[in-house]
């Protein structure tokens, strides 16, 4: 395929470093994956050209390609959050009536749009801060990680199982020639904080590290604190939101990411929209 120059290697295939790998792994595109999908002569190759002109088929004729069986899961996800803001909204509208002195809503606006925008599927996809990320090194990040273990009575703190952290701190810098995978700030900190946790990289303080080094990279790109002086994240939310990034299941990946990226917009754009 390379040979013929139907697509050149150049923006469709890169090398990366993996956990748990000796050598750099080879990534391609979607569009070199479905030309060699179409180029095999196998079983499992033609399965992937019957599943591939489905699709394309149910694009051409419906519009859309349904997976029924995420959508009936997402469905109940979304049944289960909506009916806890219907439950809310109730309490909401009994206290406005009952008491006229309920200025402390305003002060969860934040966090009621973000269960609103989760609802609706419309949490943010991106960040606002696309100026190129100042990222710090992986000596500064084991410097942080030995100053914690200081302070944490264990003996297997933040000792390395394997490449995992490296990998982490490595793979929110990728991306196809000029194309970024993670374009703003706000996607390397969620992502950095989701890969140091599910990697599993030390033996004890996985959680402890990926927060840090989320707080450390915000730090870095002048985004820890809010336009008043204020954290961007309160402690007990940088605590939520790591038990939140370990608890999920490696399909929900991009709803964390979206929540986490919308936190960070949110919590760093509020003061501006509330003076617009």
């Amino acid at each position: 395929m390379f040979k013929e120059r139907e697509l050149v290697k150049e923006g469709n295939m890169q090398k990366v470093h993996i956990a748990h790998s000796d050598r750099p792994v080879a990534l391609y595109s979607l569009d070199v994956i479905i030309s060699v999908g179409y180029r095999v002569k196998s079983i499992r190759g033609t399965q992937f050209r019957q599943w591939a002109t489905k699709r394309l088929k149910d694009y051409l004729i419906e519009g859309v390609a349904i997976n029924e069986q995420r959508l009936a899961q997402k469905n109940k996800e979304v049944q289960v959050l909506h009916d806890g803001i219907r439950i809310l909204s109730r309490a909401i509208e009994v206290q406005a009536i009952d008491n006229e002195n309920y200025a402390w809503l305003h002060q969860f606006s934040v966090g009621l749009q973000l269960l609103d925008d989760y609802d609706h599927e419309s949490l943010d996809e991106q960040g606002t801060h696309t100026t190129g990320a100042d990222y710090p090194s992986m000596a500064e990040y084991m410097v942080l990680v030995e100053k914690m273990r200081a302070e944490f009575d264990s003996d297997v703190f933040g000792k390395e199982k394997d490449g995992g952290f490296d990998s982490a701190v490595h793979q929110i810098r990728q991306g196809f020639g000029d194309q970024e995978v993670y374009p703003s700030i706000e996607e390397k900190a969620a992502m950095l904080l989701y890969l140091v946790v599910k990697n599993h990289a030390f033996v004890d303080g996985n959680k402890r590290i990926a927060a840090a080094c989320f707080l450390l990279f915000l730090e870095r790109n002048g985004l820890l604190y809010k336009g008043s002086g204020q954290l961007v994240i309160s402690n007990d939310a940088l605590a939520s939101l790591t038990l939140f990034v370990a608890a999920s299941k490696a399909n929900e990946m991009e709803t964390v990411r979206r929540l986490l990226v919308s936190v960070l917009n949110r919590n760093l754009n509020r003061e501006f929209r509330k003076s617009a």
